[in-house]
């Protein structure tokens, strides 16, 4: 029982190692291989899915050399590059860094696979504390914070993580007779079985940092079920999904599935919750994280089966059991890169969760059913409990939103900042709160308009960077969807919002989504402001003059004669047809006394894509593009004075 518990425990650390590893490597993909939008998406998909073939080599490593040496080496790269990313300048350095430790990850798990017929009390474990403690940090890994209490616990964790590795003759299977056996090449096996939980090991870990274990999206779907229009709410409010997801994933993976058709009721939960996830609707987003937890961990438990016929070998079954790990970890980059790659091609990508749900549902539901399965490491409510205790820290731990409130009388001037965030990541690479605070809070705004706002994409390591972002500037926000429920643009006000509307606007042959969020800002006495944030997506080789149009005419039309700003990533430059549009609805360029006003790229700025309009009755001054390389373009500013009342 020890060494199981031992085992087990190993697997759920490394499992979180990888997955921290993982946050870092693939949004380094866009910000860093990636550039400025200006490599093809097929290159950085190629790059992406060749560590994860390279890695299918790895079974015939461990059955020529052995899988303890294979998996100690690994297990220690995997450590060093996971703490090396906390210290890491970004850049090339971090790239490389990252995609060393998720080679390095993936070659353990090989090796792992090959000692362990039993892994999904380890596989679970590990995404489910994975998920609380994303929660618990409030979806900023430690490898972004960098203080010490960043490095003890990093440190911490990798350091029990070796220890486990470290303990000779752990096997993982239970009542397993090869237990004892000597290491080296005939070692490979715990025992017969295990090859589906193992190749369900990548698709489970798509879904899960996908849909059914994901905070920020937890966060954003309570924001959409509540409150209908994406105004932020408490943190006590937004996380409590997580520890019900956490629960109920955890009590349905580690407790014995039932008999019979209704071993169904896996498949089917988590196939509904990955439906709901791809009507890309906000409403949906929490019954589709439900779902999907109760579906995915039922799934996990009905593959938990050491049985297997005997004339499996011992190295025939941990070879099966490598190569299994190794093609579903395949499975995890060819759904990350379909899914996300659509966002820069322009295919439909709503498929492709269901279809990784339909081949999780159908490894799982089509397992051998186990009359007498041993009992696992830890008792499944005990576990449950455990890892709920720690995911109800989040919202307990987390600081209250500030709510907006009047002033003393209506305000003489405005201060306006737009600003393409690039979902965090800054020029360097790393996530970078503080310097995009920083160059906004100089500025002193009253009101923010926030372009490529990313709320929990996996592909950018999961983060609700919208909520993190008002928190540290203090200003409540409203949120446009474009390109789907969790990407888009945003306002922060320091005055309270009324009547927020959206205009989705046609992709004109542009592959990510765009949209124009209108809303009314309440300065007191009556006096009211309209706001228009967007960010205009151009078709090839033209500029967005269609898109221009339709912003311009909404924006009018929700003004209503009242003053008003539009602002944001326009993607066209002073002269442009697009530029045009906005003058001739009888716009002003607030930024036209201090052209050119160059926006981008943030670290040489050539082009002048970034702008504030306003209307006649309101006065622009001080027209500024703060320098800063928090993102990829440079925020502009200015201050209006507002019409006499």
């Amino acid at each position: 029982m020890r060494y199981r518990q031992l085992t087990t425990g190993t697997l759920a650390l490394g499992v979180l190692l990888l997955i921290d590893v993982l946050r870092v490597w693939l949004p380094g993909i866009i910000t860093i291989f990636g550039q400025a939008a200006s490599t093809p998406a097929e290159l950085m998909g190629a790059f992406a899915l060749g560590w994860f073939v390279l890695a299918m080599g790895a079974p015939a490593v461990v059955r020529r050399v052995g899988a303890r040496p294979v998996t100690v080496v690994a297990a220690v790269a995997l450590a060093v590059a996971r703490l090396a990313l906390t210290a890491a300048p970004g850049g090339r350095t971090q790239l490389w860094l990252a995609t060393a430790g998720l080679l390095a990850g993936l070659v353990w798990l090989v090796g792992v696979a090959a000692d362990t017929d039993r892994p999904v009390p380890g596989l679970a474990l590990g995404f489910a504390v994975n998920a609380a403690v994303h929660a618990v940090l409030d979806t900023v890994d430690l490898v972004w914070r960098g203080d010490w209490v960043a490095w003890l616990l990093s440190a911490v964790a990798v350091a029990v993580f070796l220890a486990g590795t470290a303990q000779p003759g752990q096997r993982g299977g239970a009542g397993n007779a090869l237990a004892d056996a000597p290491d080296g090449p005939a070692d490979a096996a715990a025992g017969p079985g295990g090859g589906r939980a193992w190749l369900l090991a990548g698709p489970a870990l798509l879904l899960a940092g996908m849909v059914a274990l994901s905070p920020a999206l937890a966060r954003t779907g309570m924001s959409y079920l509540v409150a209908g229009d994406g105004v932020a709410r408490s943190p006590l409010f937004g996380l409590a999904p997580v520890p019900v997801a956490v629960a109920g994933f955890l009590c349905a993976a580690l407790t014995r599935p039932p008999r019979g058709w209704g071993r169904a009721y896996g498949p089917v939960a988590l196939l509904g919750g990955a439906v709901l996830f791809a009507l890309d609707r906000g409403d949906l987003l929490l019954p589709a994280i439900l779902l999907a937890a109760v579906g995915l961990g039922a799934c996990l438990a009905l593959t938990d089966d050491t049985s297997r016929s005997a004339a499996d070998t011992a190295s025939a079954s941990a070879s099966r059991r490598g190569y299994a790990v190794a093609a579903g970890m395949l499975v995890f980059a060819l759904g990350a890169v379909g899914y996300y790659s659509a966002y820069d091609l322009g295919y439909p990508n709503a498929a492709v969760p269901v279809v990784v749900a339909v081949l999780i549902a159908a490894v799982a539901f089509t397992a051998r059913p186990v009359a007498d399965r041993p009992p696992g490491p830890f008792p499944p409510l005990r576990a449950a409990a455990a890892v709920t205790a720690l995911a109800l820290l989040a919202p307990v731990l987390a600081d209250e939103v500030p709510v907006a409130s009047n002033r003393d009388g209506p305000p003489e001037r405005l201060t306006v900042v737009a600003y393409n965030i690039r979902m965090g990541f800054g020029l360097d690479g790393r996530f970078d709160l503080a310097g995009l605070a920083e160059v906004v809070e100089r500025q002193r705004p009253d009101v923010v308009l926030l372009s490529e706002v990313d709320r929990a994409w996996l592909l950018n390591g999961g983060h609700d960077t919208l909520d993190l972002l008002a928190d540290r500037l203090a200003m409540p926000y409203v949120f446009g969807p474009a390109a789907d429920p969790v990407w888009g643009d945003a306002v922060l006000s320091r005055w309270p919002v009324r009547d927020p509307r959206t205009l989705p606007l046609a992709a004109v042959g542009a592959p990510t989504g765009a949209q124009a969020l209108a809303v009314t800002l309440d300065l007191g006495d009556g006096v009211r402001t309209a706001v228009v944030s967007t960010h205009l997506q151009p078709p090839p080789g033209t500029g967005p003059v269609v898109q221009a149009r339709a912003v311009a005419d909404f924006a009018t039309r929700y003004a209503a004669g009242r003053p008003l700003v539009v602002a944001g990533d326009l993607n066209t430059e002073p002269g442009d047809e697009a530029f045009a549009e906005f003058t001739n609805a009888g716009l002003v360029d607030a930024l036209a006394a201090a052209r050119p006003l160059a926006t981008s790229p943030a670290d040489d700025p050539r082009q002048q894509i970034d702008h504030i309009f306003v209307s006649p009755g309101l006065t622009p001054s001080d027209p500024v593009a703060p320098r800063g390389t928090a993102s990829d373009h440079l925020p502009v500013a200015v201050t209006v004075t507002l019409p006499p009342r």
